[in-house]
């Protein structure tokens, strides 16, 4: 159980890491690639909070804590939930590919923005080199007996 709760800090802490990053980007280039972490509007039912910016926050973090956990938990059947590339590739390869979400919407980004495409894809890298790092730093193997 503690493995689980240290995986959900995770989430949260890279989750952070992201949306910060992702802000800095804004601030410094203007470019509007993190509106799509906290979009909902391609969301039955729940896309009716779009314009609340602490559900889009919400909505952000539950996605990051339900990715490390899952994550973590199908790498352990390959025994590579500690080795950081696995997150890497998935996660960054994922984001790219997922980037195209902003076609279901009227919101920013544009589907076509390179530069969008480009510091959203990197952002992610960084989100998952943070994962990573903090698993193999931070979560313990399970060591009690499973009956």
């Amino acid at each position: 159980m503690r493995q689980f709760f240290q995986l959900i800090g995770i989430g949260i802490a890279s989750g952070i890491i992201l949306a910060v990053l992702m802000q800095l980007v804004f601030a410094l280039t203007g470019n509007e690639a993190y509106i799509l972490l906290y979009n909902v509007d391609y969301f039955p039912i729940i896309h009716i909070f779009k314009d609340s910016a602490w559900f889009g926050f919400a909505f952000h973090l539950v996605f990051c804590i339900a990715s490390v956990v899952g994550m973590f938990y199908l790498l352990t059947f390959l025994g590579w939930q500690y080795s950081i590339w696995p997150y890497v590739a998935v996660y960054t390869a994922g984001s790219g590919v997922l980037y195209f979400l902003t076609l279901l919407t009227d919101e920013p980004p544009a589907a076509d923005d390179r530069m969008a495409w480009i510091f959203w894809t990197a952002g992610h890298f960084v989100f998952s080199l943070a994962v990573g790092w903090m698993v193999r730093l931070f979560v313990k193997p399970d060591t009690k007996a499973r009956v």
